[in-house]
């Protein structure tokens, strides 16, 4: 049997682009590669902070393009982002590349959507509410699907950390908040039929919140599962 080599490295098959930041990252997070139960391969982009991401900053999109394709050189299987803003660059990114891109969670949107009742709407937790907007709805086609957007600003530990870039963080006061953040939100609006959280900095805190809503939670993590089952296929074993 031949095998087609040419990498350096082999038996990475996730590649994730990462921004550039200084919070701690806790199992759960994007950024802590043991969140994963197989290999992830991880690419920082210098100077991409969360500031000018969740703004979009268009300057951006060269080096997060030059990132995918520094990865896909270095043999992963497929691309996963750390920042669910950047869905805004979604379409520059899968046309750099001739792998799969998975560039945000919102790309969950349209399947939350999709598995519950057709009057019910699709519930997202930001990390910036007035950041998320049209640009990243539209770069993953999620513009005309009927949400219910939430942030974190009300979240002083979280803003503390993740908008100040401070490499500090209380888990437990941030995980109060979220629980809080995920209650008010089918309190307020009891049509949420599924939640998708768009900060990769929230999946740690997924259990959590399903614990104290009961519904179907997205995020991240679910995502690169998803990326990484549908990539590398397994041979079943069992009993016939």
């Amino acid at each position: 049997m031949k095998i087609q080599g040419g990498f350096t490295n082999y038996g990475e098959p996730i590649g994730i682009i990462m921004t550039d930041s200084v919070l701690p990252r806790i199992p759960g997070d994007v950024g802590n590669a043991s969140t994963f139960r197989f290999p992830v391969r991880y690419k920082v982009v210098k100077g991409a902070l969360f500031s000018r991401v969740r703004n979009g900053d268009p300057s951006l999109i060269k080096p997060f393009v030059e990132a995918a394709q520094e990865l896909e050189k270095e043999g992963v299987k497929a691309i996963a982002t750390g920042c669910g803003f950047l869905a805004a660059y979604h379409q520059e990114l899968i046309q750099s590349v001739h792998i799969p891109v998975y560039s945000s969670s919102l790309l969950q949107v349209h399947l939350a959507h999709m598995i519950i009742r057709p009057e019910q709407k699709v519930g997202i937790i930001t990390a910036s509410k007035e950041s998320l907007s049209e640009k990243q709805f539209r770069g993953v086609g999620i513009q005309d699907i009927p949400m219910v957007i939430v942030g974190m600003e009300e979240s002083q530990e979280f803003c503390y950390t993740i908008y100040d870039h401070h490499p500090e963080m209380d888990v437990e006061q941030v995980a109060e908040d979220v629980v809080s953040i995920s209650r008010h939100l089918v309190t307020e609006h009891p049509e949420v039929g599924a939640i998708v959280l768009e900060c990769t900095n929230l999946p740690p805190y997924a259990k959590r919140i399903q614990a104290a809503v009961h519904l179907p939670i997205f995020d991240v993590t679910t995502l690169i599962n998803y990326a990484y089952l549908s990539t590398i296929r397994k041979t079943f074993v069992g009993i016939v």
